[in-house]
């Protein structure tokens, strides 16, 4: 018989999930982005500032990014809980792999919504 374990560490289908959806709007976003400079074509800076000032321009880039730090939130994680076995080093390295991730989270918006 075996017994196993559960230790609530995150592993499953939710995860699994979320790292799907969040491939899908990482996919969609470029296939947006690949049509709009297709058609745009932007040579200049006022050209590219244009297409990103525009609101859903913004929002898609915003979610684009948003759901990048997560699927690399939870593959990262992975990793950490797979690989590195001292509780402590793991810990400090998953809390600074969040803090990095919600770093880039509030750098990416800031540089958004500066245009």
């Amino acid at each position: 018989m075996i017994n196993r374990i559960v230790v609530g560490a995150g592993y499953g289908l939710k995860d699994w999930i979320a790292q799907r959806a969040t491939a899908l709007v990482m996919a969609v976003y470029t296939l947006i982005l690949l049509v709009t400079l297709g058609a745009l074509s932007p040579s200049s800076f006022e050209a590219w500032r244009s297409i990103f000032s525009n609101g859903f321009m913004q929002f898609m880039t915003f979610l684009f990014f948003i759901s990048l730090f997560w699927h690399v939130w939870i593959g990262i994680r992975d990793i950490w809980m797979d690989y590195v076995k001292p509780d402590g080093l793991r810990l400090v390295l998953m809390i600074a792999t969040a803090a990095a991730l919600i770093g880039y989270a509030g750098w990416a918006a800031k540089i958004l919504w500066r245009l």
